[in-house]
């Protein structure tokens, strides 16, 4: 350790005494002994020995003290408080670096390597006895030591996730050294060639790294830990002789259930004499099959491709079509793998199935969350009307949910779903709800639209609210579709309305009233429309009246709600004053009513608006004389001078009445007296002129 550092360390307050380290804090009392200890280790003969671990952490827990290694400066900074978490916390630093033991302090820079075998015998003595230990003993500086492979200070136990030997990361482990293209691989002879690659394709590749199971094999598992020798050492885990036993240690039963006969010829050439399991397996390359997939298959079809051959208990086809097989997403699996109760030494492999294929012996998560749905209840209640794997994705044919050709392709859901829950088939038929005509109401809704006829498959399906296998109903709290998960189930598409909903006065993150709206209150179901076509636009106000009657009749009093009552759309309505998805109280200063905001809101219809006229009631009613008394009396004042004047009229015209009619009726009379009076007189003149006239 250089002098300079262990000097920065005194002038930190360490003072060792003897073989322990004593900390002073008091400032006089460092300035006096410091100078006085520095003296005395420069030149006294006698030295200090570091032999507990907080003697090594007073210098080693700082983070700029640095040591030389083969001439080179590096860090040898280790912090106490995380060495502690670690799983040799507990250890002494002199057990693993036993030449510091009685050492002088400081010690040298370059130490001898830590040995690991004072506490880890027998797997000390496996490794130098192991293809790396002898690598090691010849001087190669590419072979793995202890600290390659488990760390240095930061060791962590097996079954940590975090360990570098936790079973799910021993692949990239091994992967450092065995990859393609690493030094090893090029520099060194190494028979196998793509080792993590094949390992990965293989089905204890997917078991460990697709599907998380850490109980597949890994390297370690058939190469060991820490004896790993080449396969031409009679000693070697995959030696010939030794492979089945290697095997055997998760295939415990192998022999009670594997095929007697492969290709004609018996498996086990002698009784209870395992063969070598890679003479058909490959090393790395272990697939799903222990033979080639088409001599599986065509055991089965030897009879199911018989297009006329039919089940002697329900008279059923069992017709298979082995093209259709292979153009399926199955096309990889053998027949057995599905109907796993086929026993390959009986002459008819099949007559051993007594029960369906069970699919969740591979989709496991699916088959849990299906057993908790509706459908599954009601097939474990036997209910035939139970929908089950076949139904939806078929049996030999079945296709990606990608692929346009499939039954779950998001074009083909609806009219899948619609096989049961369309008006009168078996599902609708049982259905007790509000819901009804719903592919129908689907299939006009804007995502129905979006779907079938714009041909957008991220649209929502059915299986995009209701999920495809986990369909519980609203009323369920687990449900995607309960008021308390709907807007999570919309946010998977929506999320930034989703993102503004939940901050809104009608969250329940934000509001403790019970009956909030959630979207499908204002949106519906399944009729849901473009939000902004007219018909929702006018269609929106009664929704928000459903809840807020009161203030809604106040709205349809003022000019705004009278004249949208004419439908009208481009007047003020509830959304473009409150917003829509990020309503707030007024009293929040983000809302679109809030003081420093109303202005703005007013604005975007009047563009001319001053605070002033920001001030207007909206909601202002003569129906409250409490909340508006200066509008209740004005009104019922102007109301009842209006009555008033037409009472009065009324009154007067009743009144006016008989002296009209008697004026009509002399009048009348007097028209007539005048009239007779005329022929009178003009009776006598027509004489005279007559008179004349001859």
């Amino acid at each position: 350790m250089q002098k300079k550092n262990l000097s920065k360390k005194l002038d930190n307050n360490q003072i060792f005494r003897g073989s322990s380290a004593l900390l002073l804090k008091r400032t006089d009392l460092r300035r006096r002994i410091i100078p006085l200890l520095v003296f005395l280790f420069w030149f006294n003969p006698l030295k200090i020995f570091a032999q507990e671990n907080s003697d090594c952490f007073g210098c080693h827990d700082d983070k700029s003290l640095t040591g030389l290694k083969n001439g080179k400066t590096i860090s040898v900074y280790i912090s106490e408080k995380k060495f502690t978490r670690f799983v040799h916390g507990s250890v002494p630093c002199v057990g693993c670096h036993v030449d510091l033991k009685d050492a002088e302090f400081p010690h040298e820079d370059d130490l001898k390597p830590a040995k690991c075998g004072g506490c880890h015998q027998t797997e000390q003595e496996q490794h130098t006895k192991s293809l790396h230990g002898k690598a090691i003993a010849r001087g190669d500086n590419l072979a793995p030591t202890c600290k390659t492979c488990h760390g240095s200070h930061e060791i962590l136990p097996v079954k940590d996730p975090k360990s570098s030997v936790y079973p799910m990361k021993i692949p990239f482990l091994c992967a450092r050294c065995h990859q393609e293209g690493t030094k090893v691989q090029t520099q060194r002879t190494i028979h196998q060639d793509h080792i993590l690659e094949n390992f990965s394709e293989s089905i204890h590749g997917e078991g460990l790294l697709k599907k998380g199971l850490v109980v597949a094999p890994n390297c370690a598992s058939c190469h060991t830990s820490h004896s790993i020798l080449p396969h031409t050492d009679p000693a070697s885990s995959i030696a010939r002789k030794n492979i089945a036993a290697t095997c055997t240690k998760c295939h415990v039963m192998i022999e009670e259930v594997h095929r007697k006969i492969i290709k004609g010829e018996l498996w086990e050439k002698k009784s209870h004499n395992l063969p070598a399991c890679i003479d058909c397996h490959q090393p790395h390359k272990i697939r799903k099959v222990f033979y080639d997939l088409g001599m599986a298959n065509q055991d089965c079809m030897r009879c199911h491709q018989v297009e006329s051959l039919k089940s002697s208990k329900d008279g059923r086809s069992l017709y298979v079509d082995l093209k259709q097989h292979e153009l399926s997403i199955h096309n990889k699996i053998a027949c057995s793998q599905c109907h796993s109760e086929v026993n390959a030494s009986h002459i008819r492999p099949c007559e051993t199935i007594t029960n369906k294929v069970d699919c969740t012996s591979c989709h496991a998560n699916v088959g849990d969350e299906y057993k908790q749905s509706t459908h599954g209840m009601l097939a474990a209640k036997k209910d035939p009307n139970a929908p089950v794997c076949s139904e939806c994705h078929g049996t030999h044919e079945i296709l990606g949910k990608k692929n346009p050709k499939s039954r779950t392709f998001p074009t083909n859901v609806p009219a899948l779903c619609a096989t049961c829950h369309r008006e009168g088939e078996q599902a609708a038929v049982r259905y007790k709800g509000k819901e009804h005509s719903i592919i129908e109401s689907y299939t006009e809704s804007i995502h129905g639209k979006g779907l079938m006829k714009s041909g957008l498959t991220v649209t929502a399906t059915c299986t995009g609210c209701h999920t495809a296998h986990r369909e519980l109903p609203h009323a369920n709290e687990k449900s995607s579709i309960n008021p308390k998960n709907v807007a999570a189930t919309c946010g998977t598409c929506h999320h930034g309305i989703q993102e503004q909903f939940e901050k809104s006065i009608h969250s329940s993150t934000i509001s403790n009233s019970k009956n909030l709206p959630s979207c499908n209150d204002c949106h519906s179901a399944h009729k849901i429309k473009r939000a902004d076509s007219e018909g929702f636009k006018l269609h929106i106000m009664d929704q928000c009246g459903r809840c807020h009657v009161d203030i809604a009749k106040t709205y349809f009093d003022t000019y705004h709600g009278k004249v949208s009552q004419l439908g009208y759309t481009k007047t003020a309505k509830c959304y473009d004053c409150h917003g829509a998805h990020d309503i707030l109280a007024i009293s929040n200063p983000e809302s679109h009513l809030s003081r420093k905001n109303v202005l703005k809101t007013c604005q975007k219809c009047h563009e001319g608006a001053t605070r002033k006229f920001a001030g207007y009631f909206t909601h202002a009613t003569h129906h409250d004389p409490q909340k508006y008394p200066i509008l209740f009396w004005t009104f019922w004042g102007m109301t009842g001078l209006l009555i008033g004047t037409f009472v009065l009229a009324g009154i007067h015209t009743l009144l006016w009445l008989p002296r009209s009619l008697q004026w009509k009726r002399e009048l009348a009379k007097r028209l007539k007296n005048k009239e007779k009076l005329i022929d009178e007189t003009e009776e006598p003149e027509n004489k005279e002129e007559d008179g004349q006239n001859t």
